[in-house]
């Protein structure tokens, strides 16, 4: 017999597992369908959680944040095997698949275990590992199922040397050399991770300049920088095919004419909505040639206005900080409870090494927008803390309005910057102009002084 909910959510990664609380909250019945065993979704298991931890890992056990002082030559530990990766990767994951799992039962919220898939618009069926079926049924659902991987046809991946990003958490030992197919936020996360190691690394990408979607002037020294740790790369070139030769290597052919040779090849040219299991067909909704769900941008209802999408299975912008929020959004929305319109400004994360941060405009969004404005740049090796941290690389800019000096933009590359971005998101929603970081005090040492240094660099100019 099926049992009847409130509101079915399909999958428990941060929109899933945000939306399916905050239906709880509000006294609804919630159950979460899970796919994998545990609950957490991409974002724990293959995603964000295990991409981060594995990059602060070997920022740990390289001994990079103390190269400035020691030279580039210093580790922590001589030898980093795959297993030293492991070992920290899983300690992370488990803590943080008890704290979901005790966030659900805090709340009342049922999980269970198995595919989902659509038998009408009310209804799904759940096919656990056995083969074993329940149906369920709903006034509401939630489709929160998140993305895999992009693998084209005539890539030939194995899961040892021709792999994707969720194939590289698996790895029983590390590469002597690295291609990565794909220089999107993904593939530069783990090609500075790989480089960190001293590992060499080449990346290919048909876009030149990679991640447009960033301030020119970031990525600019972000390249700089990775040349500099030798780092290869291969822009405005595609992948014609990759094979494998009699001594082991993998051999990529390029459209240019070029042919690297690698050990290890990470294909990590995008990602696709995993909505091709759940009978979307059956319910009256369809999804688009890359896998995604077309959504009201306010309140994440499809077409089916008892169903509803939110995380990276809609698309842009893809972040865990953001889906979690869509997730609310849309429960709110779902059980016409009232909510005010999200905060017109969220910032975007690259964890790479190293990291990059940006909230609001880009210099190239802003002339395209015919705004007169100024930009102000701080190095962090001008601060003291900077100094003090041996930092040798690494800056904060800002973009103000000459009209009214407001803040327009934050772009940040260097030590702490996903953690520094939050001070401009702040001023930006309230409407701060550059005199406010002229006038203030910031603590001293510290690299959050950068963005004094930063708007006086511009207000001398305005």
């Amino acid at each position: 017999m099926s049992k009847h909910y409130d509101l079915i959510v399909v999958g428990s990664g941060p929109a899933g597992k945000r939306g399916a609380i905050q239906a709880a909250k509000l006294g609804k019945d919630v159950l979460v369908v899970e796919k994998n065993f545990r609950v957490g979704g991409v974002s724990v298991h293959t995603g964000t959680i295990p991409s981060k931890t594995l990059r602060e890992t070997v920022i740990n056990l390289t001994g990079w944040r103390e190269r400035g002082f020691y030279g580039v030559n210093y580790r922590v530990k001589k030898n980093i095997s795959a297993e030293d990766l492991k070992t920290r990767l899983n300690m992370t994951l488990g803590h943080e698949i008890d704290v979901l799992e005790n966030q659900f039962a805090r709340n009342a919220v049922e999980t269970i275990q198995g595919d989902a898939a659509f038998a009408d618009d009310k209804t799904i069926t759940v096919t656990d590992h056995t083969g074993s079926q329940q149906k369920f049924t709903a006034d509401k659902f939630l489709l929160a199922v998140g993305t895999k991987p992009y693998k084209p046809d005539h890539i030939p991946f194995d899961g040892e040397q021709i792999i994707d990003s969720d194939d590289i958490l698996a790895l029983e030992k590390l590469p002597r050399t690295l291609t990565v197919v794909g220089a999107g936020v993904i593939g530069v996360e783990y090609a500075t991770i790989f480089s960190a190691l001293d590992i060499p690394v080449t990346v290919i990408d048909p876009r030149d300049p990679i991640m447009e979607f960033l301030d020119h002037e970031l990525t600019s020294e972000l390249v700089h920088e990775l040349k500099d740790r030798k780092v290869i790369f291969h822009l405005g070139c595609t992948v014609e095919n990759i094979e494998k030769n009699d001594i082991g290597q993998c051999v990529v052919k390029l459209d240019s004419g070029r042919v690297v040779k690698t050990h290890m090849v990470l294909f990590a040219a995008g990602r696709v909505g995993a909505t091709d299991s759940i009978g979307l067909e059956n319910c009256g909704l369809e999804a688009d040639k890359r896998g995604r769900i077309e959504v009201d941008p306010n309140t994440f209802e499809t077409k089916v206005p008892h169903i509803f999408a939110a995380g990276d299975v809609i698309g842009f912008p893809a972040l865990a900080s953001t889906s979690m929020e869509q997730g609310r959004l849309a429960a709110c929305h779902a059980f016409n409870h009232h909510v005010t319109d999200p905060p017109k400004f969220f910032p975007y994360g690259i964890y790479a090494i190293p990291e990059m941060s940006t909230v609001g405009q880009s210099e190239h969004e802003v002339r395209e927008d015919n705004v007169q404005y100024e930009c102000g740049i701080a190095r962090f090796r001008e601060t003291s803390r900077g100094q003090i941290m041996g930092i040798k690389s690494g800056m904060l800019k800002m973009i103000f309005s000459l009209a009214d000096r407001k803040l327009l933009g934050v772009h940040i590359i260097g030590e702490g910057a996903t953690e520094l971005i939050h001070i401009g998101q702040a001023v930006m929603h309230f409407g701060g102009t550059v005199d406010y970081f002229v006038e203030s005090t910031f603590n001293y040492p510290t690299l959050a002084e950068a963005y004094k240094i930063a708007a006086l660099d511009a207000w001398n100019r305005m």
